[in-house]
């Protein structure tokens, strides 16, 4: 089931899709009507459950990945969360230390048993071989959304808050810190079989505030994981580090990274290689959604450059929601039709 995990090299290797349950899937945006929001798709274990295994069932994909969000987990701590229609996550921004008294580590359990339970009945329902992924939003990333409560393209409320109150700034980390350990923790007890921290935010941030905001809490996230669970992968994904992304590895000691869509493949095969970590990407989701033979050509530049590496095939980023189930269904019979040059 975790072959990719090993010393052996194979071709074609596994794949499995950023994002692969969501809108683009008819039966998703179905269910997603009967349950009459996000949220409680989340939150309602059979809605996740069949949810997470719909892709699996189309595509057959080599893992299921836990069909959740990175903002439960400022919710499970007791911060307002809402999906607006048509516009992404709101939140009840936290703005200033004073603000921090509403979030409460030990009120997690209502939230988090819900997922828990999701992913026993997902475990149960998995063949054998195939793994199960479970995840959580890195602290940087989750803490921009909590602060600025929704996305933004610059982070600027989470980053102002950093410089003008590293003090302050660091007790949100350190509390988002511990609760995801504690929620990955709980999604290995309850069944996954590896874990993905998404650090979607990390390439905004300067050198000295990516070490402190992104590597420190990942290595602290890394460390207290391994030494609880030491057999399970932990894949680690800081979009947009560029060449940081190989100090990243090196410091965090994630067992494999994920690639974004501008990661040169010199690169990623090269020096990111060389650091001893699985490489995972890094088709562009655009592309997916074109479809065709600039698809299936660039699918093949990139397995030709990670021939003879440890690799996940997988997209820069998730699935968007306009893109074609067939084109998907292509690029999964593409990847498996390849065979290594190799001797």
């Amino acid at each position: 089931m975790l072959k990719v995990f090993s010393n052996i090299h194979f071709t074609p290797p596994p794949i499995w899709l950023m994002r692969q349950a969501g809108r683009y899937l008819p039966e998703y945006r179905a269910l997603r009507k009967q349950a009459g929001g996000f949220l409680n798709l989340c939150y309602t274990p059979e809605f996740a459950t069949e949810v997470t295994l719909q892709p699996i069932r189309r595509f057959d994909f080599d893992a299921a990945i836990l069909f959740s969000d990175i903002l439960v987990l400022p919710n499970a701590l007791g911060q307002k969360v809402w999906f607006a229609e048509g516009e992404g996550p709101r939140l009840d921004p936290i703005t200033n230390t004073q603000a921090l008294s509403i979030l409460n580590q030990s009120a997690t359990g209502d939230i988090f048993s819900k997922v828990y339970e999701a992913i026993t009945r997902i475990r149960s329902a998995l063949a054998p071989e195939k793994a199960l992924i479970g995840f959580c939003g890195a602290p940087w990333t989750v803490a921009t959304y909590m602060v600025a409560g929704r996305g933004s393209p610059d982070q600027a409320a989470a980053r102002s808050w950093a410089y003008n109150d590293p003090a302050g700034f660091q007790k949100l980390i350190d509390i988002i810190t511990s609760t995801t350990i504690e929620h990955l923790s709980g999604q290995i007890k309850a069944g996954v079989n590896l874990v993905q921290l998404f650090d979607s935010w990390a390439g905004s941030l300067p050198e000295p505030e990516f070490n402190r905001w992104v590597v420190e809490p990942t290595i602290r996230i890394v460390t207290t994981i391994k030494n609880r669970h030491p057999e399970v992968p932990i894949i680690g994904f800081p979009r947009a580090a560029g060449v940081s992304a190989v100090h990243y590895c090196r410091q965090t000691k994630v067992d494999a990274v994920g690639c974004d869509t501008s990661m040169p493949l010199g690169f990623m095969s090269g020096e990111l290689a060389n650091t001893g970590v699985v490489l995972q990407g890094n088709l562009d989701p655009l592309l997916l959604v074109a479809g065709g033979n600039q698809m299936r050509q660039r699918i093949d530049e990139i397995l030709e450059a990670m021939q003879g590496k440890r690799f996940i095939f997988n997209l820069g980023h998730g699935i968007v929601p306009q893109t074609p189930p067939e084109h998907v269904a292509e690029l999964v019979a593409h990847v498996r039709s390849h065979t290594s040059n190799e001797a």
